[in-house]
């Protein structure tokens, strides 16, 4: 059975959801404090997750004191638990961690559009190489979102570029990035499309009932929300 690792930082608030998603596709999961983290629990796992919250009080830069505490923690453990073929996800403040930490193409995640928290439903566009966490997912799909510091800049030409590379997991669709995101750029992806991280939270629909629409699965016919996709993906690429 494939194993999960949710590392766990000071303000991370979404570990235990994020955990029962997991296990409803399949893994074996285990939700691991960042100052008890030792390599052993990354080399024990296929996927490494950084759950969604506000890690350490997002009192720096979003994603910035999570980075340095997992480098003094786990050392080269994540790079090489990337080089012998592992998964990485990072959702919402764990997305924002993951560009820190220098897994994912070059970005930064800063205050809204709005200069406010918001939490909304977004439909995405899906859009990039292929990943194990998208296998499952429609070209155009909704998710929820709820960050504060969700717009995504980049250096001038890169945004483009990443997207003509397949290195852009996801866009938000016309209309939906109030955030003010760079090229609408909801979610990046590395070149293999073994490390994926987004604003939205996919565990937050994992079930037809966690949708605003009451009728929602019968319109749709979906057993299971679309969030529920990308842990499937990514247990069946595993497994």
């Amino acid at each position: 059975m494939p194993h999960a690792l949710i590392l766990k930082y000071p303000g991370t608030n979404c570990d235990s959801e994020t955990a029962r998603a997991l296990q409803t596709a399949g893994f074996s999961t285990q939700i691991q404090p960042i100052a008890a983290a030792l390599p052993m629990h990354v080399r024990q796992a296929q996927l490494v997750v950084f759950a969604g919250g506000f890690s350490y009080g997002d009192y720096v830069m979003s994603g910035r004191l999570a980075q340095l505490e997992t480098e003094r923690f786990l050392g080269d453990s994540l790079q090489k638990h990337y080089e012998c073929g592992g998964l990485l996800f990072g959702i919402c403040n764990g997305f924002q961690i993951l560009t820190k930490l220098g897994i994912l193409p070059q970005a930064s995640l800063v205050w809204n559009k709005t200069e406010r928290f918001e939490c909304t439903w977004h439909t995405m566009v899906k859009k990039g190489n292929p990943s194990p966490f998208t296998t499952y997912l429609p070209e155009k799909f909704e998710l929820p979102s709820a960050h504060a510091e969700g717009r995504l800049v980049t250096e001038p030409g890169n945004a483009r570029r990443y997207l003509d590379e397949g290195l852009v997991a996801f866009q938000y669709a016309e209309g939906h990035n109030s955030d003010g995101c760079d090229l609408g750029i909801a979610g990046l992806q590395d070149a293999s499309g073994r490390v994926l991280g987004l604003m939205p939270h996919p565990e937050r629909f994992i079930t037809p009932d966690r949708h605003y629409d009451p009728d929602w699965a019968a319109v749709s016919r979906q057993r299971r929300g679309w969030g529920y996709y990308f842990f499937k993906g990514a247990f069946d690429a595993l497994k």
